[in-house]
């Protein structure tokens, strides 16, 4: 439920140019139509403006307040905002403790192009009449954007993730229209997809060898093998990795399975397995004496 303030007066929305040095603003990775960017404010944040691409935050400490569609709007630690292409807005702190937050701004063609999968038919774009949601799959989908590199299977797989929630808040989605499923091009993304353990896997690839387009195929993948076919290669590129760290070093084994460097490698390995490939090798050591 969308929370409406009256603006306090003493807040202005001019940048300053001596901003709180705890201000600060961090433009993350960008791919695919998707740009991710984090920051934290002590007082006013940005003035109004507007931006092309949908904007999808979510806010992690403090209040954070902005102007929008003629009226003030706040957001809590956990609550997801989205605002529109085209849309003017503002923000700045609600509180004198600031806020910080983490935004994922998403080429509108991208999202269309997720919706005509998923509706089966060229539609418009999702509406979100307010601005302020409590949605645990958008939240969810902010923090997995954050967490992992934006190859292009994780791209595909936050696209069609994101697509579908806008259009489940927006009271919009409808029942994907039976189609035949195609499993021997899903078994040929598989088996693509098993052989490749020591590198990244683009879409395109996947959609050479299946003949189906980057979100049907991560519908139809998800359909029949329970998840995407970004997790899934994610997955047999560290089981690839974990069955070779026995006497060699880390860093080495994270570049064989294709990770960009050893801190990503040891992330993405802790959050699949519950420990560090440094505790894993030693518990396996353990377990050998």
């Amino acid at each position: 439920m969308t929370r409406k303030q009256t603006r306090p007066g003493r807040a202005r929305l001019e940048r300053s140019c001596t901003a709180r040095r705890s201000d600060w603003i961090r433009w993350g990775q960008a791919a695919g139509g998707i740009q991710l960017l984090s920051a934290w404010f002590a007082g006013a944040a940005f003035a109004r403006h507007r931006h092309d691409t949908y904007a999808i935050g979510l806010t992690d400490s403090g209040i954070q307040s902005f102007g929008y569609r003629g009226a003030v709007h706040r957001s809590t630690p956990g609550e997801v905002v989205v605002l529109h292409p085209d849309e003017p807005h503002d923000g700045y702190a609600g509180t004198e403790d600031g806020f910080g937050y983490r935004i994922v701004y998403i080429d509108p063609a991208r999202i269309a192009e997720a919706v005509r999968v998923i509706a089966g038919r060229a539609r418009p774009l999702p509406f979100i009449r307010a601005p302020v949601l409590r949605s645990a799959r958008l939240a969810g989908t902010i923090r997995a954007a954050f967490a992992c590199d934006l190859e292009s299977l994780a791209v595909d797989a936050i696209i069609l993730e994101l697509s579908e929630a806008l259009l489940e808040e927006a009271g919009a989605r409808e029942s994907m229209p039976v189609r035949r499923l195609a499993p021997r091009a899903i078994e040929r993304a598989r088996c693509l997809l098993d052989a490749a353990t020591t590198r990244i896997v683009d879409s395109a690839e996947l959609e050479a060898v299946t003949d189906l387009s980057r979100f049907e195929l991560a519908r139809q993948f998800r359909s029949m093998l329970g998840t995407t076919p970004y997790r899934y290669s994610l997955m047999r590129r560290l089981e690839f990795a974990r069955d070779r760290l026995a006497g060699r070093r880390t860093v080495d084994v994270a570049l064989d399975a294709g990770f960009s460097d050893q801190p990503h490698f040891t992330r993405s390995f802790k959050a699949a397995f519950g420990v560090t490939p440094a505790r894993y090798r030693s518990l396996t050591r353990a377990e050998e004496s």
